[in-house]
């Protein structure tokens, strides 16, 4: 991708331009970011995800002053009336079931995917909203469908209303408003408030990141850590030979805790494993996405990857849905090529070693990618 490049998505900035201007900094609104929009799913096909096992959805209504929140799966028949109002269906992740989202949610590839979470719809009947908020994490709200009226402010006071089921601001200070029509695009850093309510029937996209936690990701990558520490063949045992009778037998020795300090430092210490780590963690899929295997023919002429499939790669490693492979050379590139743009062409499957077709073959196999055959 060329990031110097002007994109029209982003009011003619260009995708460095906005890092540098926009990301972690101040918002941005973009009229006619995407022109003559079309959402790729409707009310009917959005609403039947909502009542889904695998899909992670929300019903929130807002009713005589209370607001009640059900968690999915949201089944049709719970749904209000589309002439009802202030009432709004949430499915998230619509991009890992739907190829034509997970296309759209590419035009953010600017930034690392490492970060890029998901996308979710707001769909809501006249009024709805889920009052006013902020998030921890960076988010593009595009506008699909009929209007949404949002104001958005920098929150000093993250005081929140008490006993609701929403994490609502008690003291919003908007600071600006605008009103919102299909295509048009509004960026908030982490920690705007804001507060979109729907004028008539709407539906609003909103592309999310990941800002995973310290202590989060510290556990992550621990777990891993330790995983691999175990298949370590021969590892020491603690033996203490020289141990004297105590007289406190509470105390913990500190011969062991400088065997677990070892122990963890040994871990760390090993080449790679920290980044295998952290690579495998960030594309584990989440926990409702599941794999079709589909297996493959003799003739390979493009591979895609899956719209669940997570790929990444640093500069020793791909990683792929919680897994890593040590990648170099010609092979090494090819693989990164695909993370980027998740497809090969035929091209770049004639470049590559029989290892690397193998491998990819493995993928297909498992669903993770998709094998097609040359017009």
């Amino acid at each position: 991708m060329d990031t110097e490049q002007p994109l029209a998505l982003l009011g003619g900035l260009s995708a460095a331009q906005f890092m540098r201007r926009h990301w972690h900094k101040k918002p941005l609104l973009v009229r006619q970011a995407i022109a003559d929009f079309r959402p790729p799913i409707g009310r009917a096909a959005l609403l039947q995800l909502a009542g889904s096992e695998d899909v992670e959805s929300r019903l929130i209504q807002h009713r005589d002053g209370r607001w009640l929140l059900r968690h999915g799966p949201v089944p049709r028949r719970a749904i209000p009336a589309l002439s009802a109002r202030e009432w709004t269906v949430l499915v998230q992740g619509v991009d890992l079931h739907d190829d034509a989202t997970h296309a759209l949610m590419q035009q953010f590839a600017f930034v690392p995917q490492a970060r890029l979470d998901d996308l979710m719809i707001s769909y809501a009947s006249d009024g709805g909203g889920v009052g006013p908020h902020f998030d921890s994490y960076d988010v593009f709200l595009l506008q699909a469908q009929g209007r949404r009226r949002w104001r958005i402010g920098r929150q000093r006071d993250a005081t929140l209303v008490d006993g609701l089921p929403l994490k609502i601001l008690a003291n919003f200070e908007p600071e600006e408003e605008y009103v919102l029509e299909p295509g048009d695009l509004l960026y908030l850093p982490p920690r705007w408030a804001h507060d979109g309510v729907a004028e008539g029937e709407c539906m609003t996209y909103s592309i999310g990141f990941r800002s995973p936690d310290r202590a989060g990701l510290a556990h992550e990558v621990l777990l891993r850590l330790a995983d691999a520490a175990g298949d370590e063949d021969g590892a020491p045992i603690y033996r203490d030979p020289k141990q004297p009778a105590v007289p406190n037998p509470g105390a913990i020795p500190a011969q062991l805790q400088d065997f677990a300090r070892q122990a963890v430092q040994r871990a760390l210490a090993q080449g790679g494993a920290l980044e295998c780590a952290l690579g495998e963690a960030l594309t584990e899929p989440k926990p409702s996405v599941w794999f079709e295997p589909a297996p493959v023919g003799t003739l390979m002429e493009q591979v895609v990857l899956d719209r669940r499939t997570r790929m990444l790669y640093d500069e020793q490693h791909v990683f792929i849905n919680g897994e890593s492979f040590r990648a170099s050379g010609r092979d090494a590139a090819l693989m990164r090529q695909l993370a980027d743009t998740r497809t090969l062409g035929p091209r770049e499957l004639a470049r590559a070693s029989d290892d690397a077709l193998e491998l990819l073959a493995t993928w297909c196999d498992a669903g993770w990618a998709h094998a097609r055959a040359g017009d």
